[in-house]
């Protein structure tokens, strides 16, 4: 069976499934940014002048993570969805709505980050099977790095991993 190669070499179906996964990703991606947007603005108390700018910087990445997400869509040849009604269908990463208090916001945080890995370890698998290195290391990088905060935002709660 002869396999139909795309412009970076690789099997177009399998480019195609990883540019789906993508899109779950992105949709999830953009409610997680929604979410740290929100707690950056309604945050109160004592821990106040902290977790706001915290929840800036992670905002600030996560709007760089959407970017970088939806150029790797478009270089497997797909189109990255951009519509809120995309996102919230797609979405499986918790809604936080009028989040004030700090233990909510952090627990949200880690909530977030929870089930946004488990989508990257799926796409990760699947991108190692179709030999997509540039997405496979995407997510590798993406893992790393948010298992990192969840350790980080646990140890802020007083759990542990």
């Amino acid at each position: 069976m002869l396999q139909t190669l795309n412009s970076i070499g690789l099997e177009v179906k399998q480019a195609g499934k990883l540019a789906e996964d993508l899109n779950i990703l992105l949709a999830n991606f953009q409610v997680y940014y929604q979410n740290l947007r929100g707690i950056h603005w309604n945050i109160k108390g004592k821990r106040f002048f902290d977790l706001h700018a915290k929840f800036e910087e992670l905002y600030t990445d996560a709007n760089i993570k959407v970017d970088e997400i939806a150029e790797r869509i478009l270089t497997l040849g797909a189109t990255p969805m951009h519509t809120f009604e995309d996102y919230s269908t797609m979405a499986q990463v918790p809604v936080g709505k009028n989040i004030s208090m700090d233990e909510e916001a952090v627990r949200l945080i880690v909530d977030s980050l929870t089930e946004l890995l488990k989508i990257e370890r799926i796409i990760l698998n699947r991108s190692d099977e179709a030999q997509d290195e540039g997405t496979n290391s995407m997510m590798s990088d993406l893992i790393t790095e948010q298992e990192k905060t969840v350790w980080m935002m646990k140890a802020w709660l007083n759990e542990t991993v």
